[in-house]
C-alpha cells in the first residue's frame, strides 16, 4: 500500500485525513448518484473524482491495477442496459436480435458513467486509507463493537495475502499440469478447483489469526490506544468536498433537464 499512500516521497494529502471523514464524503457522493440514472450528474461527479486521485497518491496505472474489475463491470452493465432497455426515439443500430435506440443508448451511457462514478471513490478510499487507522476510527469515534472492528482490520490485511495466495496456488497447479491446457470447460473446472483451494487457505488463515488475536487479548473489556483518532480541519474540508461534489452533480443534472430518478426510470 506504500505506493498508494505516498506521492513523490511525501504523504499524500488524503492519506492524512480521518477515515470516517473520507467515508462520509464518499457516502454523500454515492447517495446522489444512486438516486438518478442520468449521464450529466455522473459525468460531473466523475470529473471531480479524477481530479482527486493525485491527492490520494494514485496514478492512472494504479487506478487500473486496483479497480479494473469494477471498471469492466461498469462497462458491461452500460452495454447490457443499452441493448436490453426499451427502444425510445430513433433506432441507431438494429441487428435483429437486439437494437440500440437514442433513448436506450442514453440510458446505457448513464449507467456506465454512474457505475464508474460510484466505483472510483471506493477505490480511492481503500487506496489512501491505512487499515489500522480505519480500525482506530471505527472503535474510538464510531464506537463500533471490538469484534466487528478487529474482523474488518483482519479482512483488509488479508486481501493482499489472498491475491498472493491465488498466484501461488495457480503456479503450483500449473507445475502439476492442471489448468494450463484443455478446452474451456476443463479450464473452468480447474479455476473452480483453484478457487476452492483459496477458500480452504482463507479459512485456515482466518482460524489461525482468530486464535492468535484471542491469545493476545484482543477484544477485551478494557483497551488502550497507541494512536488517538481525532478530527481535524482537513477532515472538515474532506466532508465539505464530498458535499460540494454531490451538490454540484445534482444541480448540473437538474439544470440540464436530465435528472432522472431511478424508480421513475424503471416504470
Amino acid at each position: 500500500m506504500r505506493n498508494a499512500l505516498t506521492l513523490n516521497g511525501n504523504t499524500a494529502l488524503l492519506t492524512r485525513a480521518n477515515p470516517l471523514a473520507k467515508f462520509s464524503g464518499v457516502l454523500l457522493i454515492t447517495v446522489v448518484l444512486a438516486l438518478s440514472i442520468d449521464w450529466v450528474s455522473a459525468s460531473v461527479a466523475l470529473g471531480f473524482e479524477l481530479l482527486l486521485f493525485p491527492l490520494a497518491g494514485l496514478t492512472l496505472g494504479l487506478l487500473w491495477q486496483r479497480g479494473w474489475p469494477l471498471i469492466l463491470a461498469a462497462a458491461v452493465g452500460g452495454w447490457s442496459t443499452a441493448i436490453l432497455a426499451a427502444d425510445r426515439g430513433r433506432i441507431l443500430l438494429d441487428v435483429g436480435v437486439w437494437s440500440i435506440s437514442e433513448g436506450s443508448l442514453q440510458l446505457g451511457v448513464g449507467f456506465l458513467l454512474r457505475g464508474l462514478a460510484i466505483a472510483l471513490p471506493a477505490v480511492l478510499l481503500m487506496s489512501c486509507t491505512d487499515p489500522t487507522d480505519l480500525a482506530d476510527a471505527l472503535a474510538q469515534q464510531a464506537k463500533l463493537p471490538h469484534r466487528f472492528v478487529l474482523g474488518t482490520l483482519a479482512a483488509m490485511r488479508l486481501v493482499g495475502l489472498m491475491a498472493e495466495e491465488w498466484q501461488t496456488i495457480g503456479m503450483a497447479r500449473r507445475a502439476r499440469g492442471v489448468g494450463s491446457h484443455g478446452n474451456p470447460g476443463q479450464r473452468l473446472r480447474a479455476m473452480l478447483g483453484q478457487s476452492f483451494g483459496l477458500l480452504v487457505q482463507a479459512v485456515r488463515r482466518a482460524s489461525r489469526l482468530a486464535v492468535t488475536m484471542e491469545a493476545r487479548g484482543f477484544g477485551g473489556a478494557q483497551r488502550t490506544w497507541a494512536r488517538k483518532a481525532t478530527f481535524s480541519r482537513l477532515d472538515a474540508w474532506v466532508v465539505l468536498g464530498g458535499l460540494l461534489i454531490a451538490g454540484t452533480a445534482m444541480a448540473s443534472a437538474i439544470g440540464a433537464g436530465t435528472w432522472n430518478m431511478v424508480f421513475l426510470a424503471q416504470q
